[in-house]
């Protein structure tokens, strides 16, 4: 429901907002709440616009845009926050550009805020394991009943750390995307691309034993074909997924993590057991490789042998 005290946007910058958010869904890949933000963000900067007499989209200058990120700040918003909707305002103006509806995209000289990437919690190799092993042991010790809920907190938490992917992508997967022969599984990524990720073991162990004993329990005529189905039989949330993982922490006694942790201490773990950056790169489906040197560390105790070895007067 619009807010009362927000001035309504004019009819041309209206449907500016609905032509970038089409050209975001059926051009650029978007997930829906990626659209739903630069949506937002575009919508806000608009009004902000609109209040400051802007009647077009060529009224929409830099001083304009300068003065809506200060205005945000001032507000207390976070540099990520700053920085993102920056972000919004230069993709929509460039969008605006290129189909002709303003003269000059001013946004290419507008600057936002150096976001600082702060890496999220990483498990040990022998955290990671008991992890896993505590996972395994719910499923022994579960009531019948609560039996699939444990089938599937193991498998999924075997798939999100044997693999490397994103909660969103494991959610995604259907019983067809799944090779257990092969130990593969093929998902859909940002920007909506498909990649194979290969997991290891004991996950292929962990999903059979979901497929073969807990998925049917909690099947019925209209599930989909989701290889993980929520408690009456849909598709499992991103939300209960996130649970899920938060409550096996908790129950092995292990530091507190959520499955985008479990992503990230897969990749670190490859990189400490030699695996090279542009094979980290391919499992966690990153478009440059500049991406995965930031989301990626080295293992300090690696690189301290590698020094050792390597170096004559170490």
């Amino acid at each position: 429901m619009p807010d009362p005290d927000l001035p309504p946007l004019p009819t041309a910058l209206a449907s500016a907002v609905d032509g970038f958010t089409r050209f975001l869904a059926t051009r650029q890949g978007h997930s829906d709440h990626t659209r739903r933000a630069y949506r937002a963000d575009v919508t806000g900067l608009l009004r902000h616009a609109v209040r400051h007499g802007a009647a077009t989209l060529d009224d929409v200058d830099l001083a304009l845009l300068r003065g809506w990120l200060a205005a945000q700040a001032d507000r207390g918003l976070s540099r990520a926050t700053l920085a993102r909707r920056g972000a919004s305002a230069r993709s929509f103006l460039r969008w605006a550009h290129d189909e002709g509806l303003v003269a000059t995209d001013v946004s290419s000289r507008l600057a936002t805020p150096k976001v600082a990437r702060t890496l999220p919690t990483v498990l040990s190799v022998p955290a990671a394991r008991r992890l896993m092993e505590s996972a395994e042991e719910a499923v022994a010790g579960a009531e019948p009943e609560r039996r699939p809920a444990a089938l599937r907190a193991w498998a999924a938490a075997e798939l999100l750390y044997g693999s490397g992917v994103r909660v969103g992508e494991l959610v995604q997967v259907d019983v067809g995307d799944l090779d257990l022969d092969e130990r593969l599984v093929r998902v859909l990524g940002k920007g909506g691309k498909e990649r194979v990720v290969p997991f290891g073991v004991p996950a292929a162990r962990a999903l059979r034993r979901w497929a073969d004993e807990g998925r049917p329990e909690l099947r019925h005529a209209g599930s989909p074909a989701a290889l993980f189905l929520g408690d009456r039989g849909g598709r499992w949330g991103q939300r209960q997924a996130r649970e899920s993982v938060h409550a096996l922490a908790a129950t092995a006694g292990v530091e507190d993590v959520a499955p985008h942790a479990l992503r990230h201490s897969a990749a670190t773990h490859l990189l400490a057991g030699g695996s090279d950056l542009r094979s980290v790169q391919e499992v966690l489906g990153h478009a440059d490789l500049g991406t995965t040197q930031r989301y990626t560390h080295v293992d300090a105790e690696r690189l301290r042998s590698v020094f050792q070895q390597a170096f004559p007067r170490a």
